[in-house]
């Protein structure tokens, strides 16, 4: 039986819901096909998270206006309507982590792909961000995952072995990229799913 001493959460999608469908849906009037047009072709995900590596939101939008000066309106949504994108707390994970941290015997710490511009408004508005030993923010490590180095960045800052840990992340790119450090991963698709899955690494929730 392996022997979990740390435990290692993303943020968004596990703890924090947060989906800029928020915005855009009423924007396109309920239409989901033009919707994930613009997606997948003006404000991507690969754009987005260019951003959570640190590159200026201002300039990012400026450098978007400027290639698509037709949809000029809707790219300035993107971060000027940010907050409205921004969910409710995960309820179900959020208790989760609660009793890891009541357990004292396993060193909790957050791992998250997000800008350094925004993630002061997720500190504001979500108490158990303070719950846990340190976070790393990927806008303000200049990386992100699934790059090597903000797994490197965490073990080494919050002294982790990486056999000895687990991280829990809603993509799956990322839980694959943590394995090959040595980090065990566990896929997050909801809190049900990862009682039984901390459960299997000898975790009591």
């Amino acid at each position: 039986m392996i022997s979990i001493d740390a435990v290692i959460f993303d943020l968004g999608g596990v703890l924090i819901d947060w989906n800029p469908e928020y915005v855009y849906l009423d924007v396109f009037n309920g239409n989901r096909k033009k919707m994930q047009w613009f997606f997948d072709n003006i404000c991507t995900n690969d754009w987005n998270e260019n951003q959570d590596a640190g590159y200026p939101l201002e300039l990012a939008t400026e450098e978007r206006v400027a290639l698509f000066p037709e949809h000029e309106e809707l790219i300035r949504m993107y971060y000027g309507r940010w907050v409205d994108m921004l969910g409710d707390s995960i309820p179900g994970t959020v208790a989760i982590l609660k009793s890891l941290i009541k357990n004292n015997t396993l060193k909790v710490v957050a791992l998250t792909n997000w800008s350094h511009e925004t993630f002061p408004i997720a500190l504001n508005r979500f108490d158990f961000l303070h719950w846990f030993e340190g976070i790393v923010v990927s806008g303000e490590e200049k990386t992100r995952k699934p790059f090597k180095e903000i797994y490197e960045i965490t073990l080494n800052r919050f002294n982790i072995e990486a056999e000895n840990s687990v991280f829990i992340d809603d993509n799956l790119r990322n839980i694959e990229a943590a394995r090959q450090l040595g980090i065990n991963g566990i896929h997050f698709e909801n809190p049900e799913m990862l009682i039984n899955d901390l459960n299997k690494y000898n975790i009591k929730v």
